[in-house]
Formats: structure tokens, sequence, C-alpha cells
């Protein structure tokens, strides 16, 4: 593995709720503390579906990964907020599809950092770098000369939107993607979404849960029109933008009936044009 170019010592705040371990513990995963637990069952009752609906992002993940790899060729990933490390990762999924296929995993989680590094560390074709995903020139500067920027790169913005604030500046999230998607060789992919509602006490409900759990480290549940904001410059992949379960699903999708009426995962892959 290589690994990314600013080493830093962070430290674990086991009083602060973490949006990577809660998310951790939706999975049924065990890297995650009491603070992260506690934020969860609050979670659970303002939007009683959350643990079904990480559940439904990771197959997303997982299918759209081995599709891009096998179907589109993708042979680089970049994925963006990566979370900690659980069965069937990108590189994995993506290395099982495309052997050699090349992964770059972004966050600045200090667990997910030291999980990343040592269950990366015989892979030499994973990168693991310690940044903010927002700092997409810093970003490309690192990974010069083991991603090509010359050739289709699909960047993943999976289930982490929703973390970043709204800006007036380039920090926001709309304004990353397009950064980003400007860097992009034509012929690359972003895989983009998040978690949106319709019902504004849910809205807010989890905004406000999550910003005070994490300390600020938080941005808000949104709608539909927002996360189309992101594809405004792409060609969207059929079937377009939907809930993730949606999208190209291995098996039948559940009735209407049987669905999250809180809150869903929602988007969907662009092509950078040319």
């Amino acid at each position: 593995m290589a690994y990314g170019e600013k080493p830093q010592t962070h430290f674990i705040d086991t009083n602060e709720a973490s949006a990577a371990r809660m998310y951790d513990w939706l999975l049924g995963g065990t890297e995650n503390y009491e603070v992260d637990r506690d934020a969860c069952s609050q979670l659970l009752k303002i939007a009683p579906s959350s643990q079904q609906l990480a559940r439904t992002n990771r197959d997303f993940l997982r299918r759209v990964v081995r599709i891009l790899a096998s179907e589109k060729r993708i042979s680089q990933f970049l994925d963006h907020g990566s979370g900690l490390p659980t069965q069937d990762n990108v590189h994995e999924v993506a290395q099982r599809a495309r052997p050699g296929a090349k992964v770059v995993y972004v966050d600045n989680d200090p667990m997910v950092l030291a999980h990343a590094r040592t269950t990366l560390d015989d892979n030499q074709n994973t990168m693991v770098l310690d940044y903010d995903m927002r700092r997409t020139r810093d970003i490309r500067r690192a990974t010069e000369g083991f991603l090509d920027w010359d050739r289709p790169i699909a960047a993943l913005f999976v289930s982490v939107l929703h973390c970043l604030p709204d800006t007036d500046d380039e920090r926001d999230p709309a304004a990353l993607t397009r950064a980003l998607a400007d860097h992009l060789a034509p012929g690359s992919y972003m895989v983009i979404c998040q978690l949106v509602s319709d019902d504004p006490a849910v809205r807010q409900g989890v905004t406000q849960l999550m910003a005070e759990a994490t300390n600020g480290n938080w941005g808000r549940v949104r709608e539909t029109r927002d996360v189309r904001r992101h594809f405004d410059h792409l060609e969207i992949e059929p079937p377009g933008l939907v809930d993730v379960i949606d999208w190209r699903p291995d098996s039948p999708p559940p009735p209407a009936h049987l669905r999250p009426t809180d809150w869903v995962e929602w988007g969907g892959v662009g092509r950078v044009p040319g």
C-alpha cells in the first residue's frame, strides 16, 4: 500500500460520535464506541430505516464498483470518505473484476486511517490519503504517479456528501464535485449518492442530532433536487438518478409498500463528457 504524503497524529475522541463509526455499527461492525451506539439509537428513533439503508448503500457500492470495473473497464478508483474497512471493500471488488486496478482511499477520520493502514499494508495497488476530501488539488498532486489522471478514473462520493455543510466557496459539496469533474479525463465516472428525505421533520431532526453528536462534523439531510445539482455537468448513466436499491439491482427490489418512508439513499452514476 502507498501512504499519503502527510502523516499526522490524530486523537480518537471517544466522547464524540463519528459518522464513520456510526455507519460501522449500523452495518453490524465492532469498530465503534458507546457514544456512537448511543447516537445510532437516537438516530433510529427519528429514522427507523437507517440500518436498512446502510446495508442497501453498501450493496450499491459493491455493485457499482463491480459494474464500472467489468463493463466500463475502469481500472482506477478514487473513494472519498471511504469509511472503516469492512467485507468487500472497493479495492477487493475492483481487483476481482479487474486485476491490477488501483484504488485511492481518502479520509481524515483517525480510526479509519489506523485500520486502513493495517488492513491494506500488503496491497501495492492501494493508497490511503489522510486528507479532507474537499482538497481536490492536493489530492490530485498526492496521487500523481499512482493514478494516471490522463486516463478515466471512477470518483466515488457514496453516502458522504451529507456530511459536508453548505458554503459559499469551493468547499461547498456541489462546488467540490464540479471541481473534481474538471480534473477528470473524459470518459471518467462519478458515483454520487446521499441520504435524502421528503419529510421536513426527518431532515431537521437528523441534521440536528448529527450536528450535536459529531460536534459539528456534519452537513445536512438534503432533498433529491439538491443531489441533481451534482450531475448538471455529467452524462447520467441508465437507469438515471434513483433510490440506489433500484440502480441495476442483482435481484428484484422490494415493492413500494415494503420500502422506507422516512428517508432513502438517492443518486446514481454520471460520465464526464468528451
